[in-house]
Order: structure tokens, then C-alpha cells, then sequence
């Protein structure tokens, strides 16, 4: 049997072994897969050998050490500076990046969107930024602070609260833990009225729960989607990889749907 698991802290909330052990379930695969509450980043790589894993999913705060300690990543991780999956072959542990497609995917009903702003500068912003690029959307990042702006510079029009001045996008992204526990706006309420007023959609990387961002999006009447999608997506290619691409990614979806559903 193979053992397959998410590592993350926290973890207890996590759906992935409810999505995976459906997909397992439903394909006749003789494999499990379970959650790991990991403290320390650094022992991801010596958890995941001690626990005899073929594959993991590593959620916050640890795809940094994912990508950064595994022995090989693909190259969208490595541009992404982040990974979310990892596989075991040949006593090696390779690293991938699910979050990205998996988030095209998710927005492939938006087609009319040329250009977004992120709101927010963590490392699900990294992978966002990196899947809007790759489909030739001018892409602008806008963060609290100018601090963890440096990592974008090179690549995207950056700004702070402080210093952003008006812009008309068609995509508003909030990549913010804004609205998950709390009430919060990703940014402050001016600004964000700014920026939805001219926008044509909006997407909200939490998903089961209508954050105050989504509803002030629908306010203004933008399609809007949260980011059930985008989950389901990245653990549709994250399973799949860990067959080494040989599933039927479309009856993954089939069960992984039905799980997130109950």
C-alpha cells in the first residue's frame, strides 16, 4: 500500500485526505493518505522518509522548505519559488508546484481578464502571479507593507498601500488570509472600492465561506468565484503526479467534486 500525506501547521482543517482518500476509494487504488502536523519546515524531507511517504501535499507555512530541500523541482517551482508536491522516484524526492495550474483552471471563465492585481505579497501570491504571467495577463501586486514587495520587483508593478495610486484592472485577487477568521478587508475599504469599480471579476483564494471581499465584489456586480476550484484543481494534479501522470485526471475531479460537497 502507499501512503500519501498533507503536511502543514495547522492541519486539523485541512479537506485533502477527505478529497484524496475519495479518489483513492473510487479508482481501486491501494494507497492512504492522512494529514502530518509538522512544527518545524526544517524535518519535512526526514518526516516524509521516516513516515516511508510516496508522495505528500505541503501546505503553510512550509513550501518554501518543499521546494528549497527536496533533491529536484520542476521548473515552474523553482520560478515560483514554492512547492506544494511531492513525489518520490527512484529514492529521490521531487518537488512541483500545483497551486499555479491549478488556479488557471479555476479561472478559465474568466476569459476577458488582460490584466489583475494581487492583494497580497505571501507565497500564494508567487504561484498567482506566476499562472497569470504564463497566460500573458499584466499582472500588479499591491501589499500593506513594501517590505515583501522586493521579491516581485523585478517582475511586476508593485505597490504599498501607502504609495498605490488608482489603476483600472478586469481581475481582483485576493491572496490574503483576509476574511478567513475575521472580518477584514484584504485592504483598507477605499482603496478596495477603487480597485472593484472598474474590475470585471473577482476571485478569493478562501474558499467555503463569503469573505467580506466577495461581498463587496458582488456588491459591485463582478463574477466572482472563491477558491474551491483552485483547491480541488491542485489536488486533481498533485494526485496524478504521484501516479506518475497516469490517472484519468477528469474521473479524479468526478470523485474529488463529489468529496468536497458533503
Amino acid at each position: 500500500m502507499k501512503t500519501f500525506a498533507v503536511f502543514g501547521d495547522p492541519i486539523a482543517h485541512s479537506v485533502s485526505p477527505r478529497l484524496h482518500n475519495k479518489a483513492i476509494a473510487d479508482l481501486a487504488l491501494d494507497a492512504l493518505y492522512t494529514r502530518v502536523l509538522l512544527k518545524d519546515g526544517n524535518e519535512l524531507i526526514n518526516k516524509f522518509r521516516s513516515l516511508k511517504l510516496k508522495g505528500a501535499n505541503v501546505t503553510l507555512p512550509h513550501k518554501e522548505f518543499a521546494l528549497n530541500l527536496a533533491d529536484d523541482a520542476s521548473e515552474a517551482a523553482r520560478k515560483i519559488g514554492s512547492a506544494n508536491t511531492l513525489v518520490l522516484k527512484n529514492e529521490k524526492i521531487y518537488a512541483y508546484n500545483t497551486d499555479a495550474p491549478g488556479f488557471l483552471k479555476a479561472i478559465s471563465n474568466f476569459k476577458e481578464a488582460k490584466s489583475a492585481i494581487i492583494l497580497g505579497a505571501g507565497g500564494t501570491a508567487n504561484a498567482l502571479a506566476y499562472a497569470l504571467r504564463s497566460q500573458n495577463i499584466d499582472v500588479c501586486i499591491l501589499n500593506r507593507s513594501k517590505a515583501r514587495l522586493d521579491k516581485f520587483k523585478d517582475h511586476y508593478e508593485c505597490f504599498s498601500w501607502d504609495d498605490y495610486k488608482e489603476h483600472k484592472f478586469d481581475l481582483v485577487v485576493n491572496s490574503t488570509s483576509a476574511g478567513l477568521k475575521d472580518d477584514l478587508l484584504p485592504t483598507p475599504k477605499e482603496i478596495l472600492d477603487g480597485i472593484l469599480k472598474s474590475a470585471k471579476f473577482a476571485f478569493d483564494v478562501i474558499y467555503g465561506k463569503q469573505t467580506p471581499f466577495l461581498k463587496e465584489a458582488k456588491r459591485q456586480n463582478l463574477a466572482c468565484k472563491d477558491g474551491a476550484d483552485m483547491l480541488l484543481y491542485q489536488a486533481v494534479l498533485a494526485l496524478n503526479l504521484f501516479y506518475n501522470g497516469s490517472l484519468d485526471e477528469k474521473k479524479i475531479e468526478i470523485s474529488m467534486r463529489e468529496a468536497l460537497s458533503l
